[in-house]
């Protein structure tokens, strides 16, 4: 059947990225090492609840308990469960970039590469919850999302890929901030990797001395609509008609966006109590995203 096909691709894609050295961020320093459910098998589980459609941790497990007990014949309780993927909460993202390497490639055929580039929230709390949400401190805080016109607590996604025709962008970088964060303060720490190449983005990235210099030092186009002036009234016909054209061009991010979120319900995160938890909802379900993009 075609979802035990895909089950044993995800499991040994984890098999064969986990030796190439995600087993490095999950080393347990303790006397007793010995586990029955090993740490592959639970990163599987959890990419795989996430392709089948199960939105918890619990949900995930109890799936794989009653309908793939022969899979995972020493799957243990909800609790041992839930306690060995924080423990190797940070091996996800870790997972997420050895797939983007996989991704990456080079259209020489192009004269520059056309990245596409943009970000998009992860809330634990929104509106009038975000003022005394205190979840995962260490990642997230409260910011405003102006494209949802809503405030929230919780984290952003940014995500920069390559541009191919008629298909969805192949991610190259990927990255999380506070949801405070600005756009172009994220962009910013990364943009020295993007050499010899169009970026598209939105007007938030809009910045002529850091399009000067990228243009200059890196032979990179940051490319974004024309953004209005202070006590500027209207842009005018011809401002507007290339505004349009670079956000057609850069529409395809927002449909990844919407993609990832229709099949992992990424954005969601109303249900972590932790840092630990919130890696595994974001990379956990990035990776489960990655996975169905590959396979």
């Amino acid at each position: 059947m075609e979802w035990q096909s895909r089950l044993i691709k995800v499991y040994l894609k984890v098999c064969d990225l986990w030796d190439q050295g995600i087993w490095t961020s999950c080393q347990r320093f303790s006397s007793n090492q010995s586990k029955s459910l090993t740490d592959q098998e639970a990163a599987t589980i959890y990419v795989f609840g996430v392709m089948q459609g199960k939105m918890t941790i619990k949900e995930i497990h109890s799936f794989t308990k009653h309908f793939l007990p022969e899979w995972f014949p020493n799957l243990k309780n909800y609790e041992a469960f839930n306690h060995q993927l924080h423990q190797i909460s940070d091996a996800f993202s870790v997972l997420v970039s050895k797939l983007i390497e996989d991704f990456q490639y080079l259209d020489f055929n192009q004269e520059k590469v056309r990245i596409l580039l943009d970000s998009f929230p992860i809330s634990l709390a929104k509106n009038t919850r975000s003022a005394h949400a205190k979840v995962a401190r260490e990642l997230a805080d409260k910011g405003y999302c102006a494209s949802k016109k809503m405030f929230y607590y919780g984290i952003k996604l940014h995500i920069a890929g390559f541009s191919q025709e008629k298909a969805l962008p192949r991610p190259s970088v990927v990255g999380v901030t506070s949801a405070s964060c600005h756009d172009l303060k994220a962009f910013s720490s990364v943009a020295d990797k993007l050499k010899f190449c169009e970026v598209f983005a939105d007007k938030a990235y809009a910045n002529k001395s850091l399009q000067n210099e990228l243009k200059q030092k890196q032979q990179t186009d940051l490319i974004t609509p024309i953004k209005k002036q202070k006590n500027q009234t209207f842009i005018d016909s011809a401002d507007r008609f290339y505004s349009r054209a670079v956000s057609r061009i850069r529409q395809p991010i927002e449909s990844l966006f919407n993609w990832l979120q229709e099949k992992t319900k990424i954005q969601i995160a109303s249900k972590v109590r932790s840092t630990k938890g919130l890696l595994i909802h974001v990379f956990g379900r990035l990776s489960a995203g990655l996975m169905m993009m590959k396979i």
